[in-house]
């Protein structure tokens, strides 16, 4: 017993040490919602078997853990998601907590394969629009989101789908909405009763 004890923390050790020697730091437990909060509807999250599991009104649940502060500018961030269909989501980076509505600031990467709203996944929702990445409902895809700077490159399944560099000086979309680079937390969209939406291995890792 006292063999596979030692030998249990030796594993653990020796992955702690991998984490930290690249760079990457998990922001969900697989547990439960631990540095994360939710605005408008908070029963619409949960976490059910390491998933976290995104059904129900409209809400958006924002990082506010430890990471980094909860603040982020130049980084990769790795996710791996699984739409069902009519799922409409999106993972939102550089935008701050609010109590209710669309998230104001910060730029959103779409989750959507089959929901009618024609910006699928591996878009930059209103600013590179994909129309087909490829993807099936019911099906687990990695998602790769990495900023230095005003430079954004998104990846699905490693297969690059956006290389933007933003205008310097870039005017805001909209008066609701800036949709501009800038620096911030991350937050997960659910957006209306009839999506669902998994996510797992959420993680980043931080840029100079």
């Amino acid at each position: 017993m006292k063999k596979l004890l030692l030998t249990l923390t030796l594993g653990i050790v020796l992955s702690a040490s991998a984490a930290e020697k690249d760079g990457w730091i998990s922001l969900f437990d697989g547990k439960s919602l631990a540095g994360w909060k939710a605005n408008e509807s908070p029963d619409t999250f949960k976490v059910e078997n390491g998933e976290l599991i995104v059904k129900g009104p409209r809400a958006h649940l924002f990082y506010v853990g430890e990471v980094n502060g909860g603040k982020f500018k130049n980084f990769e961030l790795s996710l791996d998601i699984k739409t069902f269909p009519k799922a409409n989501s999106g993972v939102y980076i550089h935008t701050e907590y609010q109590e209710t509505g669309w998230p104001r600031y910060g730029l959103e990467c779409q989750v959507n394969v089959t929901q009618s709203d024609p910006k699928k996944s591996g878009s930059l929702y209103g600013v590179v629009d994909i129309p087909n990445p490829g993807l099936q409902d019911n099906q687990w895809y990695k998602t790769s989101i990495r900023v230095e700077g005003r430079h954004i490159v998104i990846k699905i399944n490693d297969k690059i789908t956006v290389d933007y560099t933003e205008p310097e000086g870039k005017p805001a979309f909209s008066p609701e909405f800036e949709r501009r680079l800038g620096d911030g937390t991350f937050a997960l969209q659910a957006h209306d009763p009839d999506s669902k939406v998994y996510f797992r291995n959420l993680k980043v890792r931080r840029l100079k």
